[in-house]
């Protein structure tokens, strides 16, 4: 719950500092000889020192600590159930790894859904583990899950996200009938577009990085006056998505400023700029009655939002939308009607989620506002 709801404020420290990005220098392409196999220890499977002639390899990088990894890895052993009788080898290779301890009992919870071979990172006279550095970072890829596929003649055949790996990609390469020439030059051809594009970005960089510094400096010694004229300077050289960024900050200097209705009409112009998503609306209610650098609360908004937050949602985030929903009208002096909410929204949770919120129903109950997670 906690992780859903500080999603929105995820998003806008992110975009501030991913503003500005280094590309790094690519040395491992499609059509390359693949690097050699420099894995540490493998905590599933039979070990793979080489690469087989005649066998095909996914030497895909994860971390336990990886939400889409952990989104990926079903279907990828999916793939390797279908094609391990002709001759595919799935390698799930760990990598920057903040614990490996983990990793052993990651598998066994993901049981039948995670049977393939996996591996840790050699990280002897490497920090950042030798596959990683030989791998990942030859390759130009800063993100995981990240897949490579190899040919039958040890050739890297195709580099990407698992979950964009066709099936007949590796027909095509288990059969022999796959143009590596041809995918070798698209990938190169891709390549060079995303090289000009860091490009520009590298410049834009330049215009950018001074300001967002204005900007922060400005914020932090509550100069609203600066701040306003940083932002007004950074809206002009912004990328598109830096939008939602901008819009909060302005909210931020607005509330500074304690222009309270004009800092509510930039977080309603967000809410509903965003109206088909429920959580979006759930986000910002969520904020405006939590955060605790908002001095003056608009109540009546958190009211709006919250409540077309769970009036547009049937899924399984409805309870915690009914917790937010419950929490405004308890602050706005509704107790029944946040006790009724509470309790539904109960009855929608379970495990850990359902104890958070049954503890949040006893505090409305003590006529008890309790602290936000």
């Amino acid at each position: 719950m906690k992780n859903v709801r500080r999603s929105l404020l995820a998003v806008t420290l992110a975009l501030a500092a991913g503003l500005s990005f280094t590309a790094a220098a690519v040395t491992l392409h499609v059509g390359d000889p693949a690097p050699k196999l420099q894995t540490g220890k493998f905590v599933q499977g039979d070990p793979v020192k080489t690469f087989a002639p005649g066998k095909v390899y996914v030497v895909e990088f994860w971390a336990t600590w990886c939400g889409p990894c952990r989104a990926s890895i079903p279907h990828l052993n999916e793939t390797y159930t279908k094609f391990k009788d002709k001759g595919l080898i799935v390698i799930g290779q760990n990598c920057w790894e903040q614990d490996e301890s983990k990793v052993a009992p990651f598998i066994k919870t993901m049981g039948e859904k995670m049977t393939y071979r996996v591996a840790l990172d050699d990280k002897e006279g490497s920090e950042k583990g030798k596959m990683a550095e030989t791998w990942m970072e030859a390759a130009g890829q800063g993100g995981i899950p990240t897949a490579f596929l190899i040919d039958t003649k040890g050739y890297v055949a195709w580099i990407g996200h698992p979950m964009t790996l066709k099936e007949g990609t590796i027909e095509d390469v288990l059969a022999g009938k796959y143009d590596l020439k041809a995918a070798a030059a698209a990938y190169v051809t891709e390549r060079a577009e995303e090289e000009k594009a860091h490009a520009e970005q590298e410049k834009a960089n330049a215009k950018i990085t001074p300001v967002v510094k204005k900007l922060q400096t400005a914020m932090q010694s509550k100069d609203w006056d600066a701040a306003t004229s940083s932002l007004d300077e950074l809206a002009k050289v912004a990328p598109p998505q830096a939008a939602e960024y901008l819009s909060m900050m302005r909210f931020k200097i607005l509330s500074g400023k304690k222009d309270y209705p004009a800092a509510s009409k930039v977080i309603l112009e967000m809410a509903d700029a965003h109206k088909d998503q429920p959580m979006y609306q759930n986000n910002l209610a969520w904020m405006l009655v939590t955060d605790k650098s908002i001095a003056h609360r608009d109540l009546d908004l958190a009211l709006k939002l919250a409540q077309r937050a769970t009036d547009g949602t049937e899924s399984a985030e409805k309870s915690q939308c009914m917790d937010t929903l419950a929490r405004v009208k308890f602050m706005k002096g509704n107790k029944e009607d946040a006790i009724a909410l509470q309790q539904k929204a109960v009855g929608l949770s379970s495990g850990d989620e359902k104890d958070k919120l049954q503890k949040t129903l006893d505090s409305y109950k003590k006529g008890e506002l309790p602290e936000a997670d």
